[in-house]
């Protein structure tokens, strides 16, 4: 059964583990349609239940996906197989700019601060039973997420924001449930979801966030959790306006029973003011800001703020496995936060000044890109693969929009944190001799 590939098991592990094999070794693609589990019962000589099962652990594991009597068949992009694997090879010579990290020119110097964090250790190490947040920390994240004028709520710490958002959607969702993701996204959440057995619903956007009608046929399909880029979108580099912000507020306050999660990861690298959502409906939320831009994606720390009973759950699971967040590590960014060691309105300026560069040179060229904030800028193009081929011959090497795209339109994403002035010129002219006649449709919808 399946060609070339047949089935195997008499137990549902057995089955679900044969099919994963066969994902994982490329020899059952993604889209392929797996029998009816009636058919594959008799041809495994098992009952229809052992099947079923079967395929119940394949669709949580993010490796399937069912749709009833249209039947079960591979993700097409199914959780063994995750977008960081569509890479282009970076000849000797060319200029990498596909990778999203920030300049570490701008990171700040770790030895003072890890040496501060170490001392503290020495003189009070933290034992089993203690608390799980640095109090220092605790303080400097209070503070911020109280400027930013976010309700007051409890506040833990993970290992990241993609480990904060994990959590936060593990402790409201099961497999099966629907969640509302910008389109074009973060790959890696794009990724996360279906190896959770979650489904991505896509919103789409513009350059000031998620488009409020989008959201709300998301919601009204069904999402029962919403993850929002409050600025430094990646890879858009979309930010919410004010505006902006109250219309999607006004779509969330139908839905109060929807877990709302704010992700603003690029706290302490932008100069766009912060746009809280929360507060306007969603009984269950989080704002998640991690370190990783700031002071370096190697420090594993983010700080959380939400409602009671979400931060709860997600602390009490914290305990129950990994315990805490290394207080070495939360005192190192506490330190850091505390000593203003990597000062967000030059940093915000620095990343400022290279894209506004980059969409300047474009934009000269009648090239419509996309870039309010953040660290990456994104290019509509009509297909990403020759675009990509013609800028490597030319010496640039760009990350291709199908890591980050659902249904959106073709893009490449541009990473400007150490592409200077004339490099943007540079550029730009071989994007525009690549594209040709300008460039493609620039509608991000």
């Amino acid at each position: 059964m399946l060609g070339d590939y047949p089935l195997k098991g008499r137990r549902a592990s057995e089955i679900a583990a044969h099919i994963e094999q066969g994902v994982s070794s490329g020899q059952l693609a993604p889209g392929t349609p797996l029998p009816p589990l009636r058919d594959l019962a008799v041809e495994l000589g098992v009952n229809p239940n052992t099947v079923a099962a079967a395929y119940r652990l394949l669709r949580d594991r993010g490796v399937i996906e069912t749709a009833g009597r249209k039947g079960s068949r591979i993700l097409p992009r199914p959780a063994l197989t995750t977008r960081d694997q569509i890479r282009i090879p970076v000849p000797e010579r060319a200029r990498d700019l596909s990778t999203g990290n920030p300049d570490p020119a701008l990171l700040p110097d770790l030895a003072p601060a890890l040496a501060a964090a170490a001392e503290a250790a020495r003189a009070e190490p933290v034992l089993y039973g203690q608390s799980r947040i640095d109090p220092g920390l605790l303080e400097l994240a209070r503070g911020s997420f109280e400027a930013d004028g976010l309700p007051g709520g409890p506040i833990a710490v993970a290992s990241g924001a993609l480990d904060t958002i994990e959590r936060t959607l593990v402790a409201w969702l099961r497999p099966g449930d629907a969640v509302a993701v910008e389109d074009p996204g973060w790959g890696s959440l794009l990724d996360l979801l279906p190896a959770m057995g979650l489904r991505p619903l896509p919103v789409r956007l513009d350059d000031e966030g998620p488009l409020p009608d989008s959201l709300a046929a998301a919601l009204a399909d069904g999402a029962r959790a919403v993850v929002v880029t409050s600025r430094a979108q990646n890879p858009t580099g979309a930010a919410l306006g004010e505006a902006r912000a109250a219309a999607l507020r006004a779509v969330l306050a139908e839905y109060p029973g929807v877990l709302l999660i704010e992700d603003d990861h690029g706290h302490g690298i932008v100069d766009q003011p912060y746009r809280p959502l929360v507060g306007a409906g969603p009984r269950h939320w989080a704002v998640v800001r991690s370190a990783a831009k700031a002071y370096g994606p190697d420090l594993r720390v983010s700080v959380m703020v939400g409602d009671e009973e979400t931060v709860g759950r997600v602390a009490g699971r914290l305990r129950l496995g990994a315990g805490w967040v290394s207080h070495l590590l939360q005192r190192t960014v506490a330190e850091l936060w505390r000593a203003d060691a990597a000062p967000a309105a030059s940093v915000a300026a620095a990343y400022r000044e290279r894209r506004d560069a980059l969409l300047t040179e474009l934009a000269a060229r009648g090239i419509e890109a996309h870039g309010a904030s953040g660290l990456n800028v994104w290019v509509p193009v009509p297909d990403e693969t020759s675009a990509l081929a013609a800028l490597v011959q030319r010496g640039w090497v760009a990350a291709p929009g199908a890591r980050y795209r659902i249904q959106s339109p073709p893009g490449l994403r541009f990473t400007v944190a150490g592409l200077d002035r004339a490099g943007a010129k540079e550029l730009a002219g071989d994007l525009a001799a690549v594209l040709g006649t300008g460039g493609a449709d620039t509608r991000l919808v």
